[in-house]
């Protein structure tokens, strides 16, 4: 297994393959080693798999992070090739495919009868939910890391150069474009907006949060989630690679090397801020969020007011996804493949079982009580947690 890495930009791809070299080089040293299995006196949760169904050629060294996503009774998944397929949730079963003509870099969007994926060479591609027939493509500034999101009206897109384009849902023309300039050097990857209600919420890599108004674009309101900090580029990244969260009528976003803070949906205003560090995405249940850290501790705060409740330094430097909630558990996934299931109360290690050797990287989904891991080999499963005393 590897140390967990963080994804620079190839934008600095000197500076990282020497940070990569670095932490490679240290593999062996036994401070740096991700932390071995959890010794498990007794089985507490059973973990079941419902279905499992191939999505394609899965993910590549590129870092992606290709996350499907689920609409209905239908769950949508690209892979690294551009092979777009659409599931019934509840079997498996694939309903259609539809190859594209190009590499896809970022996770699916769906909705209002829209499927959207971004490219590599920058290309935005819609499809129809019904059978996946091309409708449009638009060219963007750059490669498309995260999935388009739309509202009926216009598709949002989220660009690795910083960019958030509107585009209009029919056609694909350009809307309106909302600039905003990035740090010398930033993690690989872009936060996928949230779009509701008329409104686009979107983190960037210099630590902020943007509020949109969804038809044109105009700036609502931004709050700074972290401030750079030191004298050295990589001391002063702080991007925000994980989605912001809304939950009710506040908004949740985290950075790197920053902070976790939770804001007025309305107006951006601060309700509370806490340390973190984290380029996932974030979780929610039962009054809590949770995060998983840079070093892959995962951490429950109260929703109220961020007060730290619990954190797990059992799965160190295993590279996990983004932590999950279902049922009462926090799930996360890790690079050796194992889906790792915790107490959502209290933090305590339950149990794990392994989907896959390849490791997973895609964000995890729920759906109905179900989680959906996608694989690095492009495998999609449906998993089902029960207590070991019930099954």
């Amino acid at each position: 297994m590897q140390v967990s890495q963080l994804p620079f930009s190839v934008r600095v791809f000197f500076a990282a393959f020497v940070f990569s070299g670095l932490m490679a080089c240290s593999d062996n040293d036994k401070e740096l080693s991700p932390a071995k299995l959890v010794d498990l006196d007794e089985k507490k949760v059973v973990i079941d798999r419902d279905w499992k169904s191939g999505t394609g050629k899965g993910q590549d060294v590129r870092y992606t992070r290709l996350a499907p996503t689920i609409v209905g009774d239908r769950i949508y998944t690209t892979d690294i090739a551009g092979n777009v397929r659409a599931f019934e949730v509840a079997s498996g079963k694939r309903l259609w495919k539809a190859k594209l003509d190009a590499e896809t870099s970022g996770g699916v969007g769906a909705a209002f009868n829209l499927v959207t994926v971004g490219t590599y060479d920058g290309e935005v591609i819609a499809l129809s939910t019904e059978d996946g027939s091309e409708l449009w493509r638009q060219q963007v500034s750059s490669e498309v890391l995260s999935a388009p999101k739309t509202d009926g009206r216009v598709v949002i897109v989220h660009t690795s150069d910083g960019r958030i384009f509107g585009l209009d849902v029919d056609t694909g023309e350009q809307r309106w474009l909302f600039d905003n300039t990035l740090p010398a050097l930033t993690l690989r990857g872009t936060a996928s907006p949230l779009l509701t209600d008329n409104a686009v919420y979107a983190g960037f890599a210099n630590g902020k949060v943007v509020a949109l108004e969804a038809d044109t674009g105009l700036p609502i309101w931004d709050q700074r989630v972290a401030i750079p900090k030191g004298r050295t580029d990589l001391e002063r990244v702080v991007d925000i690679d994980g989605s912001p969260m809304l939950v009710g009528d506040i908004l949740f976003a985290a950075s790197y090397q920053g902070r976790l803070v939770a804001l007025s949906r309305a107006n951006g205003r601060g309700l509370w801020a806490q340390e973190a560090s984290t380029y996932k995405n974030l979780g929610a249940g039962a009054g809590r969020v949770f995060y998983t850290t840079d070093e892959d501790i995962v951490v429950a705060v109260s929703a109220g007011n961020g007060q730290e409740e619990w954190r797990n330094d059992q799965m160190i430097r295993r590279s996990l996804t983004g932590p999950v909630y279902v049922d009462g558990y926090v799930v996360v996934a890790d690079a050796d493949g194992y889906v790792h299931v915790l107490d959502a109360a209290t933090g305590e290690y339950l149990g794990r079982d392994k989907v896959d050797g390849s490791g997973v990287r895609s964000p995890l989904l729920v759906n109905d009580e179900h989680i959906y891991v996608l694989d690095n080999d492009g495998d999609l499963s449906s998993l089902v947690i029960e207590s070991a005393s019930e099954s």
